[in-house]
């Protein structure tokens, strides 16, 4: 089961994403539909997205349709950096990058801790 948390600090202009677990498409509407909730209530263009995925596992391909959407809804809402925090796992990191790439997401950084 997946699960994430928004936080959204106003004085450093970061919308704060934490991403855990292997979503399902369930877990994915409910992130998608709070996602656009949350952002509806800041300027996206004048924040940074830092999403923290280092409790997130790797998504099932019946998912990558899902989490595709969801990097176009980050590149589409205009955030001026994409940043995902990972735990060293080179598979995920395979996966976030390929799904960038596959989605014209350019303004993104993969973080390893």
């Amino acid at each position: 089961m997946g699960n994430f948390n928004f936080r959204i600090n106003q004085s450093k202009k970061v919308f704060d994403v934490t991403v855990a677990g292997s979503f399902n498409e369930t877990d994915a509407l409910n992130f998608i539909n709070q996602y656009k909730t949350r952002t509806a209530t800041i300027k996206p263009t004048e924040y940074i997205i830092d999403l923290d995925c280092t409790e997130l596992n790797v998504t099932n391909p019946d998912v990558v349709p899902m989490l595709e959407q969801c990097y176009k809804m980050y590149r589409e809402s205009g955030f001026s950096k994409v940043s995902f925090k990972i735990k060293k796992n080179p598979i995920l990191k395979m996966q976030l990058s390929r799904i960038a790439r596959n989605t014209q997401l350019k303004n993104f950084e993969i973080v390893e801790v």
